[in-house]
């Protein structure tokens, strides 16, 4: 399970590292206002499916994607964002 997430990160660096033609993915990677956007619009979508009990798998994988994307995008590296959920253990 935690291997699809994984690999999203490194498809993400991979594309950021190699970009490739017409990728929806170097799209988000190379315009940080888009990338932005579509977090926002993202969560959105998931937060009215999950009140209406609708689509909610879709929404939240396509939360995930571009919340991956927004963060390599800009930078923030995963490890750290582990690295500080794991300070939090109480």
């Amino acid at each position: 399970m935690l291997n699809t997430l994984e690999n999203l990160f490194k498809l993400a660096r991979e594309r950021k590292n190699n970009p490739v033609d017409g990728s929806y993915t170097n799209k988000l990677l190379n315009n940080r206002s888009l990338s932005k956007e579509k977090v926002l619009e993202e969560i959105n979508e998931l937060i009215e499916a999950v009140e209406k009990n609708t689509n909610t798998v879709h929404e939240a994988a396509d939360v995930f994607y571009h919340l991956i994307m927004y963060l390599e995008a800009n930078d923030v590296k995963i490890e750290d964002v582990m690295e500080e959920l794991n300070q939090r253990k109480k």
